[in-house]
């Protein structure tokens, strides 16, 4: 912790200088007021002792020089008794406290604690903003291909509005991860985020899970609960996989979402609901609403602004993004030094249809990394799923009964290879021939040989 003590008396440096050592904390010292603002354009301060009374610029104009470069900056004012309206009119403009002089060495430290332990706590808050930025923010949601930018227009157009949101796309994709985006990038982002699990909760229990109860209200109600509605109160609430709501539950939530209102399970009173529905699901709502398993009144007042996901297998573009990524986090979560993928694993993964998605994408990468001993993720640590689809491709050929040409063959596999290598480093040939492990030279003579053109790609 770094303590910068701004006073000009040569007495007060050395009393307040030994009592910041002696507590294992770095002194810092300056004399005048600007040299005190040059400390702290070079050096990183915890905490400033300011004395009111310095030469050439005010402890004041200090002050306000301080706080209007770093808002944050704690600020503990010393001064003599006789200016102790000044230190409260300081605290009032920004200060931390003030030490009145003379002053008690105790006094002193237990100021500074308590100054250090604000900027503790407003370094941690920072830190947590920019985790959740970085958490819900579009780069946490990978994707280059024009499907994902797609999908992030939509959420940037639909995030702002007050409309119901519908997130639809096969298991795994990401649906969650896009509606915590979403609440994010909404109105209501300072609010909380409440997930309905409607797949895994018994039927039995969603109603009271939802809209809470009384005491009494049913066996077992031996006092009141609130409802997700009610916790989800000025933020959103997240229904997934909302196809698995029966339909007397589904009575009911439409008469919130049109009403703004529930009642709990046992009351009398209605509460009023104040939370953005935003729903997803796997299964096909309007074949639902044809069989009669789901209302179609709820479905329109839901599928106000939909969002459907696209499968992994038709962007795997995506992939090596995506692969790249969760190599990353789950080497730092392991504390592994791997660094890269072995072209040909990555080639697999490429070629792989993933029924299940960026979910099993992700697991096959953090099995792959835990099981990993080497700097490289190779080909071995793919899931068997994985890896066989392209041994049983590739290495054993079935050949067709009136032959095959091998030139052709090996010409289009070529082919094949250097294009994905292309599209995987967005045309920029020497990235691709670097992913090759061949010359840039060589890769365009073998790209002028097969009538490769990098503007003939959809990149």
């Amino acid at each position: 912790m770094n303590i910068l003590i701004v006073d000009d008396e040569d007495v007060l440096q050395d009393v307040l200088t030994s009592l910041v050592r002696r507590e294992g904390w770095q002194p810092l010292s300056a004399k005048t007021g600007e040299r005190a603002l040059e400390i702290l354009e070079q050096e990183e301060v915890d905490l400033v002792l300011l004395d009111l009374m310095l030469p050439t610029m005010s402890g004041m104009e200090v002050m306000h020089q301080i706080l209007d470069r770093d808002p944050d900056q704690v600020i503990v004012i010393i001064t003599a008794y006789s200016s102790i309206e000044g230190a409260i009119e300081a605290m009032q403009k920004g200060a931390f406290h003030y030490i009145p002089k003379p002053f008690k060495n105790e006094e002193v430290l237990l100021t500074i604690r308590k100054g250090l332990e604000k900027q503790h706590l407003m370094q941690e808050n920072r830190e947590l903003r920019q985790q959740l930025q970085q958490r819900y923010d579009f780069s946490n949601i990978i994707g280059k291909s024009k499907p994902m930018q797609k999908i992030f227009d939509l959420i940037r157009l639909a995030a702002p509005s007050k409309s119901n949101i519908l997130i639809l796309g096969e298991s795994g994709t990401g649906k969650e991860l896009v509606a915590k985006a979403i609440h994010h990038h909404s109105r209501r982002a300072k609010g909380p985020f409440v997930t309905v699990n409607s797949g895994s909760m018994p039927h039995d229990l969603l109603e009271s899970n939802l809209f809470g109860h009384v005491k009494g209200a049913f066996t077992g109600a031996i006092a009141s609960k609130k409802g997700l509605f009610d916790l989800a109160t000025g933020g959103s609430i997240f229904f997934d996989e909302i196809g698995n709501i029966p339909l007397d539950t589904q009575a009911k939530l439409l008469r919130v979402i049109q009403e703004k209102e529930f009642m709990p399970l046992g009351g009398i009173e209605t509460l009023h609901a104040d939370a953005r529905v935003i729903a997803a699901t796997n299964a096909e709502l309007s074949k639902r609403v044809a069989t009669g398993d789901f209302r179609e009144d709820l479905f329109y007042r839901l599928n106000v602004i939909t969002l459907q996901l696209p499968p992994l297998r038709q962007r795997l573009e995506d992939v090596p993004l995506l692969a790249r990524h969760f190599l990353q986090h789950y080497a730092e979560e392991n504390e592994k030094e791997i660094h890269q993928i072995d072209p040909l694993a990555l080639q697999l993964l490429m070629d792989y249809h993933w029924p299940g998605n960026v979910r099993e994408l992700e697991n096959a990468i953090e099995r792959a990394t835990v099981l990993s001993t080497g700097p490289t993720l190779s080909v071995e640590l793919l899931p068997p799923t994985v890896r066989e689809p392209h041994a049983s491709q590739h290495d054993s050929p079935e050949l067709p009964s009136n032959g095959v040409s091998f030139k052709e063959a090996v010409a289009a596999f070529e082919r094949q290879l250097i294009i994905r290598a292309l599209r995987n480093e967005s045309g920029v040939q020497k990235r691709a021939a670097e992913l090759l492990k061949v010359k840039p030279t060589t890769l365009h003579e073998m790209m002028k040989r097969l009538q490769i053109s990098t503007e003939s790609l959809d990149l």
